[in-house]
């Protein structure tokens, strides 16, 4: 009896192992494409950079426009929009890079062979946005970066734990999102990844990244609630700016994390739905 619960132990802990090293090499397998088309990583990284350097200098503009007088201070709008730009290029390739990476497979014509694949799918889409991840952070803090030397930015009051712990809720938060959205690839070679920048210029208009939530109409206000981007850009506002902790961000923080722990299982079955359908149909073929 003992030798039998003994060697249960053993297989479990075997697929557990297992497991986890299919969704490192899912991992570095996405590595391995940013690698190769590296040239296209510095186009994205040139283009994300001047657009959140655009938002800086619109700021800076207003005062020589004269809109910047009274009581109206300009470097925190400044920094209030240069924080939204900056987060929402971070949450938006998170968003994205999951259907990216279903689009590369359809384009390398790989993508029939990764679904044969004796791994739960849970694992090839965790492992996708695990280098996602760490390719998100690395493009936030190298803009970041750049940024400071072309813009004076104020950020003696930041909370950077606080910043840090959102960035990763946020994440999480949108792991979901990313999973649903790898269903247009899988249904549509070519116009699966518009249909995911519909979504996402969606969750962009109704998440307060240049504006207040408050003054959209009471209607996407209604949309604005179900967005984990509306939570987490307002509460990195609230610790960068303001120097808020985790604590006084709760309210900030746990509608992000009910919204992600929601989404990731409804984007996971939604996404074996679309598969199976695809499978059924014929769809996987690079073109088509």
């Amino acid at each position: 009896m003992r030798r039998g619960v003994g060697l249960l132990n053993e297989a479990s802990g075997g697929i557990q192992h297992g497991e986890l090293n299919a969704l490192f090499g899912f991992a570095e397998r996405q590595m391995h494409v940013v690698r190769r088309y590296w040239v296209w990583e510095v186009v994205w990284l040139f283009y994300s950079l001047v657009s959140v350097l655009s938002i800086g200098f619109l700021a800076s503009g207003l005062d020589s426009l004269g809109l910047g007088g009274g009581a109206f201070d300009l470097r925190r709008a400044q920094l209030y929009l240069l924080v939204g730009a900056l987060l929402w290029g971070y949450l938006s390739l998170v968003f994205m890079e999951a259907a990216y990476g279903i689009a590369w497979e359809r384009w390398e014509g790989t993508i029939e062979y990764t679904f044969m694949a004796p791994v739960p799918r849970l694992t090839h889409l965790a492992g996708m946005c695990a280098a996602t991840l760490v390719r998100a952070l690395a493009f936030s803090v190298a803009i970041l970066g750049a940024v400071a030397l072309f813009v004076p930015v104020d950020l003696s009051s930041a909370n950077v734990p606080s910043a840090l712990a959102l960035l990763a809720m946020g994440a999480f938060a949108f792991i979901g999102l990313a999973i649903g959205s790898a269903c247009f690839p899988l249904l549509w070679t070519e116009k699966g990844l518009q249909m995911a920048y519909i979504v996402q210029a969606v969750v962009l208009l109704v998440s307060g990244v240049y504006y207040p939530v408050a003054v959209l109409p009471g209607w996407m206000q209604v949309l604005s609630v179900i967005s984990p981007a509306t939570y987490v850009i307002r509460g990195m506002r609230a610790a960068l700016m303001d120097g808020a902790d985790i604590g006084t961000l709760w309210s900030e923080v746990w509608p992000a994390l009910v919204v992600g722990a929601l989404s990731i299982p409804l984007g996971l079955r939604l996404f074996v739905a679309v598969e199976r359908y695809a499978k059924r149909t014929g769809r996987l073929k690079r073109s088509g």
